[in-house]
């Protein structure tokens, strides 16, 4: 039989009670109702009890109410995140992140039992008239859907309100934002405007981004190592977020992952345009002194940094594709308007149409669609196809018009 553990009085001490000698107080530990470990301290035993009873007693109405479906959509998301212990720490923080954001302060406190289809799809309309993307709206929805499954799941709700909303919401706005990839022109221009002397830094960043396709998280992370001159291949083995950290600090941090997907571990061939820039990108450092001195997650020698030396994040790369966008199409219109001829205009866009313009490059020149799928590093192949068959299409498009052009048929 165990020995009771005392207080220095003589007195027993009750399950998850300890007394700490040192700081003369006495400590009570306990899980909360979402499976958290938590303890609250006193210097009398007696107010610790009394303390005690009350969180059994919280901990007990907490789980009547929800019960009864009384329980607000906060109290139903918290238990319903405490479950997924298997989630990546950077993929917990972005749900947390985007709960807190849109949902928490507002609709968060609504009764989970008197939530209808309405109030959810009254709620994205809201937030599409803040000017949130119809993209923004649906991160939303992947946070609050599984949140009310669990309710349904747990008997209760009968239905899960949130079901259809975000398809009643895409027919009602029409199709979501396309990413369409930049055409080779388009392509072509910016690359070339980077050789301006206020860009030129940027360029081997961008040239590596589209040729070899690679996410914004997987450039970032890529380090030295991971390229093969002897073999011209680039070895893809892990990632880097740059995420909002879950301590409401709103602050953001760096973070070593693997890729997004299993199939995202790969390796891919070097363009001679990427192996130029990465030499080049190697020279320059040599020439001008400055390096990556960032070490994370137990890595170093990563190949690009901004001008203090640091890892960029995907904001900063951004905003430095918007300055260099707006730039080229100003100076664009009043070349072309001396030219007399129609002006060249490059779109915004963001890190990922880095991607897409490369998989739509690919497509445009290779018909194994494995071939293409393993290069990008799709998990799913159906991905792989939607792009390949916009790319088709738009290909047949164009060989029509040469025909119809030349008269041939």
């Amino acid at each position: 039989m165990a020995k009771a553990r005392k207080d220095s009085k003589g007195r027993v001490l009750h399950k998850g009670e300890s007394y700490e000698k040192d700081r003369n107080l006495y400590r009570y530990t306990y899980t909360d109702q979402f499976g958290n470990r938590k303890s609250i301290y006193s210097k009398d035993l007696h107010e610790l009890r009394d303390r005690e009873k009350r969180i059994e007693k919280d901990k007990l109405d907490g789980l009547d109410i929800y019960a009864q479906g009384h329980a607000d959509v906060n109290f139903v998301f918290d238990r319903y995140i405490s479950t997924k212990t298997g989630l990546r720490g950077t993929t917990m923080s972005n749900y947390v992140y985007t709960y807190d954001r849109y949902v928490r302060n507002g609709f968060g406190k609504k009764k989970v039992g008197d939530v209808k289809f309405s109030d959810v799809l009254l709620f994205y309309n809201a937030l599409i008239g803040r000017g949130l993307s119809v993209n923004t709206v649906d991160s939303v929805h992947s946070v609050l859907h599984p949140t009310f499954q669990l309710a349904v799941r747990d008997d209760i709700i009968r239905h899960n309100p949130t079901d259809g909303v975000m398809a009643e919401l895409k027919k009602k706005l029409g199709k979501t934002e396309m990413r369409h990839a930049l055409t080779f022109e388009e392509e072509q221009a910016f690359l070339e405007f980077i050789e301006q002397p206020e860009y030129v830094r940027w360029k081997p960043l961008f040239v590596v981004m589209f040729g070899t396709g690679c996410r914004v998280g997987e450039i970032i992370g890529l380090r030295w190592k991971d390229v093969d001159f002897d073999k011209n291949e680039i070895s893809v083995n892990h990632s880097i977020s740059y995420y909002p950290r879950s301590d409401n600090s709103f602050k953001c941090e760096f973070e070593v992952s693997e890729p997004k997907t299993e199939a995202g571990i790969r390796t891919i061939p070097m363009l001679g345009k990427v192996q130029d820039a990465l030499k080049l990108e190697k020279e320059n450092q040599k020439k001008y002194g400055y390096k990556n001195v960032v070490e994370l997650g137990g890595m170093s020698g990563f190949i690009f940094c901004n001008r203090f030396g640091n890892l960029h994040n995907p904001a900063g790369i951004n905003k430095a594709i918007k300055r260099i966008v707006d730039d080229h199409n100003c100076r664009e219109e009043v070349k072309a308007a001396k030219e007399h001829r129609d002006p060249l205009m490059i779109p915004r866009f963001s890190c990922h149409i880095t991607r897409h313009t490369f998989c739509s490059r690919l497509c445009e020149n290779e018909t194994n669609v494995k071939v293409i799928q393993s290069v990008m590093g799709h998990k799913d192949i159906q991905t792989t196809l939607d792009i390949y068959a916009e790319v088709s299409e738009k290909k047949k498009q164009d060989e029509f018009k040469k025909l119809n052009d030349n008269d041939v048929i």
